[in-house]
């Protein structure tokens, strides 16, 4: 399996990204898959995910209603909208899928 993220840069507070998560191997509709991030010094956490079909998200209370998480089955892919965003926003954010990591992709939201 190979999960690739990408979307991350630099943003001003109250900017907006989108990451993306592409994966490989068949069944993709059939797995949850969810986002995670990691500050410097802190440990990983989670940030949101998503079922197969994408009827049921889950995102957490640091996120809720700035972050929406979506998904493509027909392209692998899973999104994360983020807006709004803070400067603790700043981490590196994982894709798991599968059990699954890649290797990340880096939000820096600062002034």
């Amino acid at each position: 399996l190979q999960v690739v993220e990408s979307g991350g840069g630099f943003v001003q507070p109250g900017g907006s990204l989108r990451l993306s998560c592409a994966a490989s191997g068949f069944s993709f509709e059939y797995y949850t898959v969810a986002w995670f991030r990691q500050a410097p010094g802190k440990p990983r956490e989670g940030v949101s995910c998503i079922s197969g079909t994408g009827d049921y998200t889950a995102y957490d209370d640091s996120v809720k209603g700035r972050f929406t998480i979506s998904r493509d089955n027909a392209k692998n892919t899973v999104y994360l909208q983020m807006n709004s965003l803070k400067p603790e926003d700043t981490a590196v954010y994982y894709c798991n899928y599968r059990a699954s990591w890649g290797q990340g992709t880096q939000v820096t939201v600062s002034s």
